[in-house]
């Protein structure tokens, strides 16, 4: 038989994903299961969206111009604009979800062999991106001792070759959820200036900071224009994954135009995705007030709980609505598949997505997993009852019995 490319056995399976079918067979035995394995939010998404869509009149669902329709465009540039993005409807190409902004802006800044550096753990899916497009990933590995915190530019510096193209930062981070701060962010922005690097910059959890802190985004910082390209998405920040609906941004208008014709082989964005997406930019604040406070407190109900477990340590995130855990467990991938086959706790179970899948370098985060804090708190408390006591009779657990008993 055909076999398939090297290229398709290289691509790496989700993380967040690839345990689904066990999931879906404890669901067919009538078990429920916890999912904090995936950024699926519960939260309603606005009302002006959905009205958008309910109130379509056209008579041909026609393609829209590859870049966007400028009714949209010119909505998103009210959007940044309210930010101090100070960008025009030039500056924006609309994309089919996030995932393709990030993409098309790998295969323009990049060719085949080319090196982008990305502090891990990192989206899983850009090792699928890179993947893709034979781009070769030089991960910098960050710590949960700091709350993964930026490593030091100079861990950096010791990657840079003549191959090396462009860094990849997702603020605030997905899976860690960590945001970083002006002085990281400062000091990037020195070193791409300094090496001449594209920034690539992941926004997609941009309204969800917490506790009074602040976003800053390269787009922010003067002398950085011909460097910077963000990647976005309506999916969580109006609760709306499915509408699959994104955009890359860029004052670079090389780049743009070389984008460009990556998105116009790919034809277009929906037309329906666009007239909601143009609706959503007329979201009230109070919408993002009401789902920050609610984030808080679910993201508060996890770490408190997680922490408190025998063996267990989660940093508290400053942003996004994930955590990574360390566990008491030999394998993160095995725990989590035993958790959906073989553990159930009065008929409920969890899943969770390995953290190794979210690292480039071999064996990291064995023993970490992540979870998206994107269920109600009385669900959160019920899914952690569920994980303390599968930790206590887990085979594979890393403590004795009496650690388990005295703490961490």
């Amino acid at each position: 038989m055909p076999k398939i490319s090297e290229k398709g056995q290289r691509m790496p399976a989700s993380p967040i994903r690839k345990l689904t079918p066990f999931a879906d067979k404890v669901k067919q035995d009538g078990k429920k299961v916890y999912h904090l394995n995936i950024g699926q939010p519960d939260i309603a998404t606005p009302d002006g969206m959905l009205n958008a869509i309910k109130n379509i009149d056209f008579k041909v669902w026609a393609y829209t111009p590859s870049e966007g329709t400028l009714s949209y465009r010119k909505k998103l540039t009210e959007y940044y604009n309210k930010l101090d993005y100070n960008i025009t409807t030039e500056d924006i190409i609309v994309t089919t979800g996030g995932s393709e902004a990030i993409s098309i802006a790998l295969m323009a800044c990049l060719d085949p062999g080319d090196e982008v550096i990305i502090p891990e753990p990192f989206y899983a899916n850009y090792n699928g991106f890179t993947s893709q497009s034979d781009i070769v990933v030089k991960p910098i590995l960050s710590f949960i001792d700091n709350g993964f915190a930026l490593p030091p530019i100079s861990e950096f510096e010791k990657l840079i070759t003549d191959k090396t193209k462009a860094i990849i930062i997702c603020n605030p981070n997905n899976p860690t959820g960590y945001l970083y701060s002006k002085d990281e962010m400062e000091a990037l922005k020195q070193l791409v200036l300094k090496y001449d690097l594209y920034l690539f910059s992941d926004e997609a959890y941009r309204e969800f900071c917490y506790d009074g802190r602040s976003f800053i985004s390269p787009m922010h910082m003067d002398g950085l224009e011909e460097n910077v390209v963000v990647m976005d998405t309506v999916s969580k920040r109006y609760s709306a994954c499915g509408a699959r609906l994104g955009c890359m941004i860029t004052k670079n208008k090389e780049l743009r135009t070389a984008a460009l014709k990556f998105a116009q082989a790919r034809l277009s964005a929906g037309m329906v995705e666009q007239i909601a997406g143009e609706a959503a930019v007329d979201t009230p604040d109070s919408y993002f007030e009401g789902v920050n406070k609610e984030y808080t407190s679910r993201r508060n109900t996890l770490v408190n709980a997680l922490n408190k477990m025998n063996g267990v340590y989660c940093p508290n995130p400053g942003g996004a609505f994930y955590v990574v855990a360390k566990l008491p467990i030999d394998n993160a991938d095995k725990f989590c598949q035993w958790m959906l086959e073989t553990f159930s706790l009065n008929n409920e179970t969890v899943m969770m997505a390995p953290a190794t899948g979210f690292y480039s370098t071999p064996g990291a985060g064995v023993n970490e997993v992540r979870m998206a804090y994107v269920l109600n708190n009385d669900d959160l408390k019920q899914a952690m009852v569920c994980l303390d006591e599968a930790l206590k009779v887990y085979p594979g657990r890393t403590v004795t019995s009496e650690q388990l008993v005295v703490g961490n």
